[in-house]
C-alpha cells in the first residue's frame, strides 16, 4: 500500500481523533493507514452499502479499489508484498471495518485473519512464495474450512479425512458456512489424518480451487453479512499434493486453536467499530429529533440509554487491548480473546438493539440502515466460537487446579 502524504496528515490530531480507539501507542504509519481506510470507507464503501445489501454481493469495481488500496494484504509480510501489521495493527483497522457495510468488511477480515494466518504462521518457504504474493494483492481469495455438520463447537469431532497415497493426500469430508468460499481461490482445510490421535491427529492442508474433487455448493442465504458468501465446500476424493501439507503433520487443530484466538480478538475490536459508528448516528438523531417541543437529547432516560451504549463499547475497547497485551507478551491469551469477544459481540447486540429504540420508528426502516447493523452484527455471537463456548473456555480455566 502506498503511504498517505505524511505532510498532508496531522499526526497528532489523527491519534486525538481515534485516541477512544485504537490510535494510542500505534505506530505513526498505523495511525495514517487507519486514516486512508476512513476516508476510503467514507468515499468509496458507504455510498455503495446499500447497493450491496439489496443484491447481496460486492461490486467488482469495489474489491478492485480495495485491492488497489492494499487491504487484501494487511497481515501479509512485506517480503510477500503484504503490509505485515500485526495483532494490534489490525485491530485498529477492523473497527474502522466495523463502521461500514459489513459484507465487505467480512471478505477483508476473513482474508487477513484465519485465511492467511496459517500459511503465514506455519507455511514453509515454498509455499509462501508460491501462496502470499498472490493473496497480498487480493489476485487469490482466501477461505478457512474447519466447520463440518457434525463438528462446529468441537472441531475435534470432524469427519473430513485426509489419506496419504503416493505424492498425494486425498481429502474426503464437508465443510460448511465457509465464509468467502464462492469466490475463494485458496482454501485451509482442517482434515483427520490419524483418528486414533484424536485431536492431535488433525492436519492442515493448502487447497486451490482447481485441485480434482474440489466443489462448493451455492452462495446461502442469511440474515444478515449480504454481499460476503458463504457456501458448503464438498471433498470427494479431492488430490491434494503432499507439498501443501501446512506445517507438520497432526498440527491442524492446534492450529486451529491459535488462528481463532487471534480472530476472535479482531472480531471483538470490529463489534467496537460496529458500536461506535452505531452511538455516533445515535447522538446525530438525539441532537436533531424534537418531540414536546424539546430536543430528545434533553431527555434523561434517553441520556442514560446513550451512557450504556458508550459504557459498553468502551469497555469492551479495554478488553481488546488487554488482549492484544496478553498476546504480544508471549502467552497464549485464550482466556483474554475469549472475554474481549464474549463482551465485545454481546456489548454490540445490545448496543445495537438501544440504537433501533432511540430512533423509533426510523430505526426499524431498511433505507435508514440501523436495522442492517442490527441483523449484521447478530452473527459475531456465533462464528469464531459462540458466546456458550467462550463462556465454557473462562470457566474451565478459572476451575483449573
Amino acid at each position: 500500500m502506498n503511504a498517505p502524504d505524511t505532510n498532508a496528515l496531522d499526526l497528532a490530531a489523527l491519534a486525538q481523533r481515534y485516541g477512544r480507539g485504537f490510535a494510542v501507542n500505534l505506530p505513526d504509519e498505523v495511525v495514517q493507514l487507519k486514516h486512508e481506510v476512513r476516508r476510503f470507507i467514507e468515499a468509496e464503501v458507504e455510498p455503495r452499502s446499500r447497493e450491496i445489501e439489496e443484491a447481496d454481493a460486492v461490486p467488482e469495481v469495489l474489491l478492485q479499489m480495495s485491492r488497489e488500496l492494499g487491504l487484501f494484504g494487511l497481515t501479509i509480510p512485506e517480503q510477500y508484498g503484504g503490509i505485515g501489521l500485526d495483532l494490534a495493527g489490525k485491530c485498529a483497522i477492523e473497527e474502522e471495518l466495523g463502521r461500514t457495510n459489513y459484507g465487505w468488511a467480512t471478505i477483508i477480515a476473513n482474508h487477513t485473519g484465519i485465511s492467511t494466518k496459517g500459511i503465514v504462521d506455519l507455511g514453509n518457504e515454498a509455499q509462501k512464495q508460491h501462496y502470499l504474493p498472490r493473496m497480498a494483492t487480493g489476485e487469490w481469495l482466501g477461505s478457512f474450512a474447519l466447520t463440518e455438520p457434525q463438528a462446529g463447537s468441537d472441531p475435534a469431532a470432524m469427519r473430513t479425512t485426509a489419506v496419504k497415497r503416493g505424492d498425494r493426500w486425498i481429502l474426503n469430508g464437508e465443510k460448511i458456512y465457509i465464509t468467502n468460499a464462492p469466490s475463494a481461490h485458496v482454501f485451509t482445510v482442517m482434515a483427520v489424518t490419524d483418528r486414533t490421535q484424536g485431536a492431535k491427529g488433525i492436519s492442515a492442508f493448502i487447497v486451490e480451487r482447481g485441485f480434482p474433487g474440489l466443489s462448493v455448493g451455492p452462495n446461502e442465504r442469511k440474515m444478515g453479512m449480504h454481499g460476503c458468501g458463504t457456501a458448503p465446500v464438498i471433498m470427494q476424493d479431492c488430490e491434494v499434493p503432499a507439498a501443501n501439507l501446512l506445517g507438520p503433520e497432526g498440527l491442524g487443530y492446534v492450529q486451529a486453536l491459535k488462528t481463532l484466538t487471534s480472530g476472535r480478538v479482531t472480531v471483538a475490536a470490529r463489534c467496537c467499530g460496529i458500536m461506535d459508528r452505531l452511538i455516533e448516528r445515535t447522538i446525530d438523531y438525539l441532537k436533531t429529533r424534537e418531540q414536546g417541543g424539546r430536543r430528545i437529547a434533553d431527555y434523561q432516560g434517553l441520556q442514560w440509554m446513550l451512557a450504556d451504549m458508550a459504557l459498553a463499547r468502551d469497555a469492551s475497547r479495554l478488553l481488546v487491548q488487554r488482549a492484544i497485551d496478553v498476546i504480544r507478551s508471549g502467552a497464549r491469551g485464550t482466556v483474554e480473546a475469549s472475554m474481549a469477544k464474549l463482551h465485545a459481540t454481546e456489548a454490540a447486540g445490545r448496543v445495537a438493539d438501544a440504537a433501533i429504540q432511540l430512533h423509533g420508528g426510523i430505526g426499524y426502516m431498511r433505507d435508514f440502515g440501523i436495522e442492517t447493523m442490527a441483523r449484521d452484527v447478530r452473527i459475531t455471537r456465533i462464528y469464531e466460537g459462540t458466546s456458550e463456548i467462550q463462556r465454557s473456555l473462562i470457566a474451565r480455566e478459572l476451575l483449573k487446579d
